[in-house]
């Protein structure tokens, strides 16, 4: 018997018992004679009527109130008892293959606590962030496209872009359904207060608001020194804010707090879910890393730990870490009915190389090729998904959003919010582009709910379509290598580069002499991409983009 069922069982016990206790004492007022007079006459008592007077006697207020008080306090203990609490961890920059569950031993260093969720759950193989940091986090929590949410391009300091109240998030919806939330590190959706995650569903949040190299921006010896200028454009400090309105600002993430600011995110993490375990309410923490992002920034007991270099030691640091939560969430006794949830925001950085990580697909982040989007996800939920699972069909950052409402008892949630819900008095209605995968994530159904994938560039134009093993390129990157990739212009083709990712995942064929008569022979695939891209945008006439994407360019 697990943890779950054990709990389930004495908390009905207990809750029965006390039915039973509450039963007796109420009968004590009814058959039993009391002495109530100054005189001690005996008043006799038949089923709650005083024989020589015909009035009813009631049972007290106070012990009404202490057995409604106890049934109470049992029915909210197996309420928590009942919905999975839910950990999603996001690394940043994360590549496929940094991973040892997935690198099998290429590369020189081993990640064995991150391992250790594949180990008791599941792998994903065809698992799909974003192009970038901003859009896939925005992707993961709102369960929307980055194209429909406006949230596709890298948030800067001072940028008027970030997410939208409009937009409820997995937060909003859990919180509705009795959940504590908090989250703990990056963020990176918006840095006005507006745009904190504590006024989107979060009780509680401590973290910083960019990518890690615009925090260490101010300690260039040529930044500016006028204070207007750091006040307009430069970047806030890492915030610890609360739902009541409360914000502080706990001082710059300069380098030197960079080596450790992971662990103060940990602490804060760890700290928020045992006072949720204490208090029998299930909660969902999304701990957010600030490894494996540019620049690397390795304390001194971690450097030349792998013998591999600094980007390796920065590796074995965020392992470590992730094994030290695991362990909390097993020592709480929580581990049986904990999500628990492992992937990043985007592919890897390579043009930074050595800092940065790796993956075996083409490109890297902010392209429209495999190694822009494609990452490593890991999920465990003991009981409910078969430890040592490979899931093969493809899933995205989106479908966390319904799958996770899904868990926590709402499974129509999707429905409900492209009608129009309402949730504390706000009304919500969107159009959630994430599926609920839960009976393929639980072995209920074979296949993934999810056919089709749609790759947006930072610039919100449509890149790329894959549906089942098809994917189908529409523009592309003319240079693949170096801050071109983040400079030059995306190339509209007029015929489409088409690879067949069940045997092409590493998207080279197109590099061999026979790829243009392979690719002739499958001319008859543009008329349904075609189609399947107009029935994708026919989407956006009744829920258009919530904003204009951001820019690094005037326009």
């Amino acid at each position: 018997m697990n943890v779950k069922t054990f709990t389930r069982l004495f908390l009905f016990k207990i809750r029965t018992n006390l039915n039973r206790i509450c039963i007796c004492l109420n009968r004590h007022f009814r058959t039993f004679p009391r002495d109530v007079s100054s005189n001690n006459r005996v008043i006799h008592m038949k089923d709650g009527v005083n024989m020589s007077t015909g009035k009813q006697k009631r049972p007290s207020k106070l012990l009404l109130n202490a057995c409604t008080l106890a049934m109470g306090a049992a029915s909210a203990t197996a309420y928590a008892a009942d919905k999975p609490n839910i950990l999603v961890i996001f690394g940043d920059d994360v590549g496929y293959w940094n991973l040892s569950t997935y690198n099998q031993g290429m590369l020189a260093y081993t990640t064995p606590n991150i391992d250790s969720i594949a180990t008791e759950g599941a792998k994903f193989t065809n698992f799909y962030a974003q192009q970038s940091s901003t859009a896939g986090r925005s992707a993961f929590i709102t369960g929307q496209m980055p194209k429909r949410t406006g949230l596709s391009k890298v948030g800067m300091p001072g940028a008027p872009e970030g997410i939208s109240e409009k937009d409820p998030t997995i937060a909003t919806m859990l919180k509705q359904l009795g959940y504590a939330t908090g989250q703990f590190g990056k963020n990176h959706l918006g840095d006005r207060d507006e745009h904190l995650p504590t006024n989107h569903g979060f009780d509680e949040f401590f973290g910083n608001l960019y990518h890690l190299n615009a925090e260490e921006e101010p300690e260039n010896v040529d930044y500016p020194k006028d204070p207007e200028f750091r006040k307009k454009f430069g970047p806030r400090g890492v915030i610890h804010s609360y739902a009541d309105g409360k914000i502080e600002d706990t001082r710059s993430l300069t380098r030197k707090r960079m080596e450790t600011v992971d662990g103060e995110f940990l602490d804060a993490a760890e700290s928020f879910i045992e006072k949720q375990v204490k208090a029998d309410k299930p909660f969902f923490t999304w701990f957010n890393t600030t490894r494996m992002h540019n620049f690397t920034h390795v304390p001194e007991e971690y450097q030349g730990k792998t013998g591999a270099g600094f980007y390796a030691d920065g590796v074995k640091q965020h392992d470590d870490q992730i094994g030290q939560l695991l362990k909390k969430i097993k020592d709480l006794g929580v581990d049986d009915n904990t999500i628990i949830i492992y992937t990043t925001d985007n592919g890897p950085m390579i043009n930074l190389w050595p800092d940065a990580g790796m993956t075996p697909f083409r490109s890297e982040k902010n392209t429209g090729w495999e190694g822009g989007f494609r990452v490593p996800a890991l999920i465990k939920w003991p009981g409910k998904i078969k430890p040592g699972t490979t899931l093969d069909g493809i899933v995205s950052l989106e479908d966390f959003f319904p799958t996770l409402v899904a868990a926590a008892g709402n499974d129509k949630v999707k429905d409900e919010l492209l009608k129009g819900k309402k949730v504390d008095g706000k009304t919500y209605k969107v159009h959630l582009d994430g599926y609920n995968q839960l009976p393929y994530f639980t072995g209920k159904a074979e296949e993934s709910a999810r056919k089709e994938f749609v790759y947006w560039s930072d610039d919100g134009d449509l890149m790329a379509l894959r549906y089942n093993q098809w994917k189908f390129h529409f523009m592309v990157q003319e240079n693949e290598t170096g801050l071109d990739i983040w400079r030059k212009p995306l190339t509209k083709l007029r015929v489409p580069f088409i690879y067949d990712l069940s045997i092409d995942p590493f998207e080279r064929g197109d590099t061999g002499i026979g790829y243009g008569r392979w690719m002739y022979e499958r001319s008859y695939l543009m008329g349904p991409a075609s189609a399947k891209v107009a029935e994708i945008m026919e989407s956006f006439k009744e829920f258009p983009p919530r904003m204009k994407a951001g820019s690094f360019v005037p326009e």
